[in-house]
């Protein structure tokens, strides 16, 4: 078995649109799926990390890394390490600088996803250190594409569930190196380009079942995006 510390590096809690899950449905689900932690990713906002926060004293033994996932013009990035959101819907570009700016790291969400994906042009040009190559929601091919252009580029690669439900949590995750022991490791790491993914895409019959829902929470609140 591998030494390496796993971490689900795309998390959503109930402060996202699109979830309803407590941290601490998430936390009692880490051991049983082999992680050591996640990193919260809600949409546009960092109201969980207080929260966040407050678990490492709790929970010693995990691996908690603060993220969010911001709304951009060309598509989703994943900010890490920040303690505010990214002003959202700026172009990729400049919210990757503002990451920088803040000692984060930018990383780029499922590139290739028809919906919320940056896109080709984006993924092979963007100054970041790595591209979310495995998603649990992505198609094989989405992910293949990603995993691609990482390598082509000598990028870090990350794996994340997008979990939305319960039982989405360790569908795909993250490899650090074994010595990592604080979010300034996981985030050097980042830096470093020394990560890699592994984990599940999603079927074609899941990810209709995954288009039901994802139209029925959009209704719900009437069809404003994420």
């Amino acid at each position: 078995m591998s030494d390496a510390v796993r971490l689900d590096l795309h998390v959503h809690s109930l402060h996202s649109p699109d979830s309803r899950l407590s941290l601490e449905q998430i936390i009692g689900r880490l051991s049983y799926v082999g992680l050591r932690g996640f990193a919260l990713t809600d949409h546009n906002t960092v109201r969980g990390h207080a929260a966040l926060a407050d678990l490492r004293s709790s929970h010693p033994g995990y691996l908690f890394l603060p993220g969010v996932e911001v709304s951009t013009v060309e598509g989703h990035l994943l900010a890490y390490g920040v303690h505010e959101a990214p002003p959202p819907h700026r172009p990729v570009v400049e919210t990757i600088e503002w990451v920088r700016d803040q000692g984060g790291e930018s990383v780029l969400s499922h590139p290739f996803r028809r919906s919320h994906g940056v896109g080709r042009k984006v993924a092979e040009s963007a100054r970041v250190s790595a591209i979310e190559t495995r998603n649990g929601h992505n198609s094989e091919i989405a992910n293949l594409r990603a995993e691609e252009v990482a390598a082509r580029r000598n990028l870090g690669a990350t794996g994340g569930s997008d979990v939305h439900t319960l039982t989405d949590v360790g569908r795909a995750f993250t490899e650090f190196s074994p010595e990592v022991a604080s979010v300034d490791d996981l985030l050097e790491n980042l830096r470093k380009r020394s990560t890699s993914a592994e984990g599940k895409s999603m079927t074609v019959p899941g990810r209709l079942r995954l288009l039901w829902r994802t139209s029925l929470l959009r209704a719900a609140r009437g069809f404003r995006p994420v």
